[in-house]
């Protein structure tokens, strides 16, 4: 039987203090001269990993794993210390921050893998076979179902606006989004609505003149609509708030029918992987459709592999929402925002936004 060991440390990188957590998979294999250790740097919760590690090391019962669940910007903060003092870093890196994660790429720290394997994914999910979407996750709003039990659930842009609008006292205070000063999936998103709604900004006004709680997790707002001290949470991560609602009775989501952003978290091996056959076997796993069905039915992440069929895959994603879905494109066009420049320029209007200017 295998042994998970759990250990936690802390960690001074990027929101110094955070955090993060290790789990060590053994392997169940007993030839000694086999056993491999496969190293995993990723922003996804254990819960989720756990389904995917052991049906992997099914596949693989030589290979131990050792998996590092880390927030974003430490993440990517690691594989450049680790890769620029010539260490060995992770065998596969694995985040939902795709911007950090293309700046991994395009900076020359992934190494090119091509198998049939990663042919099979749409071209628009991956990069030069070196960055490659692994999941297909919307964007939600997630709302508190007695709050609005007698009112119209929001279901674009400009109803959520039009409902923000009005002199809801009971609405002050209990709107929730992401902090784009501090989260970097938040920034992700406000990066997107800059590109898909002309009206964002006065979106974000009526955010602000209705005292919204700004976040860094997901696990928070959901938490806090649940409980009904919030009653909206916007631009939610979807897979997270999807598989809370299905077992918590006080929440439901909603996807914009205006638009609906879908985000990949990105794999990437490493160029100074200590393991990069390990790296390429989980990949390669990761993207199969036999990876992809556990990714959707037991991970609780939607599959982007176009023939995996199911509830919780880009197809049924598809077939439900048609063209208002948004998928981010894998490509240096998610650096923009990475720039200190355009950063600093997009954080600043979000400030004077919030406050009313």
């Amino acid at each position: 039987m295998r042994r998970l060991v759990l250990t936690l440390c802390l960690i001074c990188a990027g929101f110094g203090g955070l955090r993060a957590e290790s789990y060590q998979f053994d392997a169940s294999s007993t030839a000694a001269a086999e056993l491999v250790t496969l190293t995993v740097y990723s922003t996804t919760d254990i819960d989720a990993a756990r389904p995917l590690v052991a049906a992997f090391q099914d596949l693989y019962p030589h290979i131990a794993v050792s998996y590092h669940d880390l927030q974003s910007n430490d993440l990517y903060g690691r594989v450049i210390e680790e890769s620029d003092h010539q260490k060995q870093t992770a065998d596969l890196v694995f985040s939902s921050a795709m911007d950090l994660q293309m700046k991994l790429a395009n900076d020359g720290y992934a190494a090119h893998y091509q198998s049939a394997v990663t042919d099979a994914i749409p071209g628009w999910a991956k990069w030069r076979n070196e960055a490659f979407g692994v999941t297909f996750e919307p964007a939600v709003v997630v709302y508190n179902k007695a709050f609005f039990k007698n009112r119209d659930v929001p279901k674009t842009r400009a109803a959520l606006q039009a409902l923000l609008s009005q002199d809801n006292s009971d609405l002050y205070g209990r709107i929730a989004t992401y902090d784009v000063q501090r989260s970097g999936f938040g920034l992700l998103m406000l990066a997107r609505d800059l590109e898909h709604f002309p009206n964002i900004w006065n979106l974000v006004r009526a955010f602000g003149r209705n005292g919204v709680k700004l976040y860094t997790s997901t696990a928070a707002i959901l938490d806090r609509v649940s409980q009904g001290q919030f009653v909206l949470g916007y631009n939610v991560l979807g897979s997270y708030a999807s598989a809370r609602a299905r077992h918590d009775p006080a929440i439901d989501i909603v996807l914009l029918e205006d638009y609906t952003v879908v985000l990949s978290r990105i794999a990437l091996i490493p160029r100074f992987a200590k393991s990069k056959a390990a790296g390429q076997l989980f990949l390669d796993f990761l993207l199969s459709k036999s990876g992809q069905q556990v990714l959707a039915e037991k991970a609780g992440l939607n599959a982007i592999h176009p023939q995996v069929d199911g509830a919780h895959t880009a197809s049924a994603l598809r077939a439900a929402m048609g063209q208002s879905l948004r998928p981010i494109k894998v490509g240096p066009g998610l650096l923009v925002y990475l720039d200190q420049v355009k950063r600093a320029k997009l954080l600043n209007r979000w400030e004077q936004s919030l406050s009313g200017r």
